[in-house]
């Protein structure tokens, strides 16, 4: 790690070194990666990241850990996709999908969790460990068995059973809570206490792990032309991948791949049933209550966002905004980014496609601004989620008669 400085506090300010901490001794604020920037200028262009693979290691000197033998499936570079239907359906000039639901395990957490297994193998870590919502889970368990590493999983009890299947098949311990997110992830502060070998991914190895998602921001600009977009709606769980994104935009400034300054207008997207953050951006509070999580966005259901502040600030500085959607609106949202773009989101997709609509509509999502929505999750994860509207449009006997009965394609000639 040529570039990394250390670890720093983001409340206090302390310096760390880069060991498996992620918690300040003295004032308990969370921990994160300090660069030399500087030393990065130097090193890396255009052409240097060019030359580089095809994955999120193309920005290894911007990451917390090394490129060799890096612990990779090969997450990254996934489309960026000018979505005009969609944009022409909402009123929007130039709206553009970061579609993560090809990565590996069909998620953006194979960015996050390349870089923090990558860089526990460095701290000699040989168990990889997580608290998860579900895509989490399936990325940890499907790396760790890249790597050669035991796994063990804890999760929801009531996780839908297609994210249960994709983690179990990679054969690591996969440990059933009943319990929502927030109990399971308290219990996995405990595990990471108990058993100081095993590399927590979103609790002692956190600080590393959260780096990752910089990668959506440094691809963004990349695909662009090496330009910044004017606003990027994220969706929030943790609050941390917002924050993360806001960061990779102004590195990439700093280190002299972006020309002019950017400014990104940052806005968040959650679930109704689970909008801590956005409801205290509704009331103009500076505090993000937590809350019990309910509803079909089980990816985003953190009723207590560890970096919900951070993300907060990040929205209000950026002149950006959070909103929330229902459930309702959520399976309409996947059902409308399907029909217009062809991507098959899960929920989370469609909390970020509902949120954007309910933002432009507001005129917060300006006509004529670059807009960037994430997608962060794949739909073949959250089936039971659209089942209900998803059927046949006809049965019928397997002849010509029979379909042209069935089925009126008069007006599609």
């Amino acid at each position: 790690m040529p570039f990394v400085e250390g670890l720093r506090c983001r409340e206090c300010g302390r310096a760390y070194p880069a060991e498996a901490l992620h918690v300040c001794e003295w004032c308990f604020g969370p921990l994160e990666v300090v660069y030399d920037y500087e030393a990065i200028a130097g090193s890396i262009s255009r052409q240097s990241v060019a030359a580089g693979p095809n994955t999120i290691w193309r920005y290894a000197d911007l990451l917390p850990a090394g490129a060799e033998g890096a612990v990779d499936l090969g997450a990254g570079l996934t489309p960026l996709l000018r979505a005009d239907r969609l944009g022409a359906e909402l009123g929007l000039s130039e709206l553009w999908l970061k579609n993560d639901t090809v990565n590996p395990t069909g998620s953006f957490k194979d960015r996050v969790v390349s870089v923090a297994l990558t860089r526990a193998r460095e701290l000699g870590f040989k168990v990889a460990a997580c608290a998860s919502t579900g895509n989490l889970a399936n990325s940890v368990a499907a790396h760790a068995a890249r790597a050669g590493m035991r796994s063990v999983v804890c999760i929801p009890a009531d996780l839908e059973i297609a994210k249960v299947v994709t983690t179990g098949v990679f054969g690591g311990c996969l440990v059933a809570l009943t319990g929502n997110y927030d109990e399971v992830n308290r219990l996995c502060a405990e595990l990471a206490s108990e058993y100081p070998t095993w590399a927590f991914v979103n609790v002692n190895v956190r600080s590393y792990y959260a780096e990752g998602s910089k990668t959506l921001a440094f691809e963004v600009a990349e695909q662009l032309g090496w330009r910044a977009p004017d606003h990027v709606v994220v969706p929030v769980a943790s609050g941390s991948q917002l924050t993360k994104v806001a960061k990779g935009f102004r590195e990439l400034y700093k280190v002299g791949l972006l020309d002019e300054e950017p400014h990104v207008r940052i806005s968040g997207a959650q679930a109704r049933g689970c909008a801590p953050v956005a409801e205290a951006f509704e009331s103009g509070g500076d505090f993000v209550r937590p809350v019990k999580p309910s509803g079909i966005a089980k990816s985003l259901a953190i009723g207590n966002p560890a970096d919900g502040g951070y993300a907060l600030e990040e929205v209000r500085r950026s002149g950006g905004a959070v909103g929330a959607v229902t459930d309702a609106e959520i399976v309409e949202g996947i059902r409308l980014l399907a029909r217009t773009e062809g991507i098959f989101a899960e929920t989370a997709g469609g909390v970020t496609v509902g949120v954007l609509a309910k933002l432009a509509a507001a005129g917060v999502v300006k006509v004529n601004e670059r807009v960037v929505a994430f997608i962060t999750g794949n739909g073949l994860k959250t089936l039971d989620a659209v089942a209900s509207g998803c059927h046949p449009t006809a049965t019928v006997a397997p002849s010509l008669e029979a379909f042209q009965a069935a089925v009126n394609v008069a007006d599609w000639q």
